[in-house]
């Protein structure tokens, strides 16, 4: 957890617990001490597909993909408060249809090759020009996305991004998270 700790506090704004095992035990303990960590620096936890889970420990929200449970049912476990996000892959109907189901961001991607996810289907920039004026919620880009090829995706219509190995595969977790801060600093400037 060192590198959680350090990517904390240098200040990503949110942090999503993804494991995708099937132990339960080890799941919930590590969940539960990412949110005692969160707590410390004020940071929302969301948990990546599993609302049960979610509910469990309280978690700030969810993240649902295709094949999780529904917006609704999720909504009526965690209650207006939690924050709800949903992957819309590359579909602008799924995203329209998911923003009037209530959802709190929507998720698109992945926009680059991402290890995390090698099969995923692509998006485009394109995608986010044509989604920006029709979404009222938060957009957050997904997928392969690196300081390098981060501005394309904020000026088109991106608010947030969603990054694993561009933080946490690097060697130096601060510097890594100082890159993409600096991104969003001269794409707002």
């Amino acid at each position: 957890m060192p590198a959680i700790e350090t990517a904390l506090r240098s200040g990503i704004q949110v942090l999503q617990y993804r494991d995708k095992t099937q132990d339960h035990i080890k799941r919930l303990k590590q969940a539960q001490a990412l949110k005692a960590l969160c707590r410390d620096y004020a940071v929302p936890l969301i948990i990546n597909d599993d609302v049960s889970l979610a509910q469990q420990i309280q978690a700030d929200g969810v993240h649902l993909g295709k094949d999780d449970d529904r917006l609704l049912a999720a909504r009526l476990l965690l209650g207006r408060e939690a924050i709800i996000g949903v992957s819309c892959y590359n579909q602008l109907e799924q995203a329209q249809q998911a923003q009037a189901e209530g959802v709190d961001y929507i998720a698109f991607g992945s926009f680059y090759p991402s290890s995390t996810k090698p099969q995923a289907v692509r998006a485009t920039p394109d995608l986010l020009r044509q989604a920006k004026p029709l979404l009222h919620v938060p957009i957050v880009a997904i997928g392969g996305i690196e300081p390098h090829n981060a501005a394309i995706l904020l000026e088109s219509g991106a608010d947030f991004l969603a990054v694993i190995t561009g933080i946490f595969g690097q060697d130096d977790v601060a510097a890594a998270v100082r890159g993409y801060q600096d991104v969003f600093e001269e794409y707002s400037a």
